[in-house]
Order: C-alpha cells, then structure tokens, then sequence
C-alpha cells in the first residue's frame, strides 16, 4: 500500500484555560459534520488563561462557515503536510533525516499508529517548504 502525502490547511483558535473551553470549540465543528483528521491543543504559558487550538481538515462552506463562528482562522504561518501509509520501524527517522538533508526546518511535528498505519502531521514555516517537503516525502519508503 503505498504512502500518501498531501497538504492541509491548519485552523486555529484561542480557547480559555479552562473546562469545556476546547469541547465547546470541538462540538461546533461536529454540528457542522467536520470529520477532524488532527486536532492539537494547549495552554499558552505566555498568555496564562489563555490556550490554543489547531485542528485539520475544514471542508465545505457549512464547516467554513462554521469554524469562523467558533473562532477559528485558516493559519496563513503554519503549513501542514500529512503523510499516511503502512508503518514500518524507524520512518520516523528516516522522514526527518530526508528533510534535514534538503535543509528544511520543521516548525512542528506530530505522529501516530492505529494498527499497522500511521499518520504524520509536519508544520512548517513556508509554503515553498511545504512542496519542498513533499517533493522529499514522496521519495522515501
């Protein structure tokens, strides 16, 4: 099964630090029939109270429409590259060393296995890191 590597727009928002502040956030996008591929949040230290949340994939104008009444802004300075195929032992490794070697810097980066799969969500700082990265994803197995 080959891999599968693509980009996604990252949305963010501010949430409260505070109980129900994030499954308010979240219960907005389920109303409007968002199926959530990657969602990240936390506090903001430098902001104390304050939090943040970064969810993919927003699709349509019902959940557009949707995410801006929640809050949410399409990030214009994080770019996100996913990547999805059959897991293997070191990939992780062997994804951060192929983006090293073309001197791309990761803004962030966080995986997961359900099963024999995995799932690869990278940030970066740029679009044209982004086709970068791809183009370097594309080519590793």
């Amino acid at each position: 099964m080959a891999m599968k590597v693509s980009r996604e727009d990252v949305w963010v928002a501010g949430i409260a630090d505070r109980p129900a502040a994030l499954a308010a956030k979240l219960e907005a996008m389920a109303k409007a029939g968002a199926q959530l591929d990657f969602v990240f949040a936390r506090r903001t230290p430098e902001k104390p109270g304050t939090g943040v949340v970064f969810l993919t994939p927003i699709k349509g104008a019902r959940q557009v429409k949707a995410a801006a009444q929640a809050g949410f802004h399409k990030s214009k300075s994080v770019q996100s590259v996913r990547v999805e195929g059959p897991d293997k032992p070191g990939l992780g490794a062997k994804f951060t060393r192929a983006l090293a070697a073309k001197g791309i810097n990761l803004r962030g980066l966080a995986a997961g296995v359900i099963g024999k799969r995995f799932v690869l969500h990278i940030s970066l700082d740029s679009s044209a890191d982004a086709v970068k990265a791809m183009r370097v994803l594309k080519g590793v197995s």
